[in-house]
């Protein structure tokens, strides 16, 4: 890891922006999904992707915001290729909606980025009435990834280039609460405390991309396809730029250093080590099976 703008292996540091770690890279063929892409390190994402090239789909909340972002992506780089799609994450039927309406549209899919979140809001119930973080930063990116994973399969067979998902996580997954994940009481107001539920959302995000990478490389001949299921999750953003913010997001999803590398944790553009939780495979097992009736229809 970059500590103080020292570089690491990567040859990048916790100063690298995102322009600096896809310097060079040639993204013209790929398309990518970033959530949340109307604000911050989302629009940030977005407009360096589509500066490498990549025909990015900004998956929005709020259209107007998502459209005024993608007019001033399309100053800067007049030859962008920017689309605008309405998705909320506190819904799981517009979750629902955008993956069908994505999936009809024709688009391929070589990137995920599941940027999109909430940060220590106050208790709070989704639309699905599952607590606010865990249902909009970790379920429903679990059920939009699901929703397409199919297509990134396909696209990955078609186009014989690896697909990549990457889960924005944080250093806050090393703080939730005992246990990790509150299966038991994922909605109960008592005991709630919104610092632990953002780090348990963030753990769960982390799980997930770990969960993911384990049964896409189980499943890959079943496939017949070269997709490696990259999944990773991205560090801490405390004192850093939006550029710098975005850099590990941009690094994972087109960096050439990163090809066949899948479930791992990166921060400030390196390899990391997550918390003990991170690394529990029985429990990011126990999370994907506890999240499968969840999100059914």
């Amino acid at each position: 890891m970059g500590f103080f703008g020292k570089k690491g292996s990567s040859g990048f540091s916790s100063s690298s922006t995102a322009e600096e770690v896809t310097e060079g890279i040639d993204g013209n063929g790929l398309t990518a999904i970033v959530t949340g892409a109307s604000s911050g390190i989302g629009t940030e994402t977005a407009r360096v992707l589509a500066l490498r090239g990549v025909h990015v789909v900004m998956a929005v909340r709020n259209v107007d915001s998502g459209n005024k972002v993608r007019e001033e992506i399309l100053k800067e780089i007049p030859s962008a290729k920017v689309e605008v799609m309405e998705l909320d994450l506190s819904s799981m039927s517009s979750v629902r909606e955008f993956a069908f309406k994505y999936n009809s549209s024709g688009f391929p899919l070589n990137i995920l980025i599941n940027n999109a979140g909430i940060m220590a809001s106050p208790y709070m119930l989704s639309k699905d009435n599952i607590e606010l973080q865990f249902a909009t930063n970790y379920l429903s990116h679990f059920l939009l990834t699901n929703l397409l994973l199919d297509n990134m399969k396909n696209t990955a067979r078609e186009s014989n280039r690896e697909g990549r998902i990457v889960n924005l996580s944080s250093s806050a997954h090393r703080h939730p609460f005992p246990g990790g994940i509150r299966f038991d009481s994922i909605n109960d107001e008592a005991g709630y405390g919104s610092i632990k539920a953002y780090g348990q959302s963030k753990l769960a995000t982390l799980l997930h991309a770990n969960e993911l990478a384990r049964r896409i490389h189980t499943n890959l001949f079943r496939y017949h396809t070269i997709l490696s299921g990259f999944a990773s999750t991205v560090g801490r953003f405390m004192f850093k730029t939006v550029p710098q913010g975005a850099a590990t997001t941009c690094y994972v999803a087109l960096n050439p250093q990163v090809n066949g590398v899948s479930g791992k944790y990166f921060e400030d553009c390196n390899i990391s080590k997550s918390s003990a939780y991170g690394q529990d495979a029985d429990l990011a097992k126990k999370l994907w099976e506890f999240s499968l009736p969840l999100t059914s229809p």
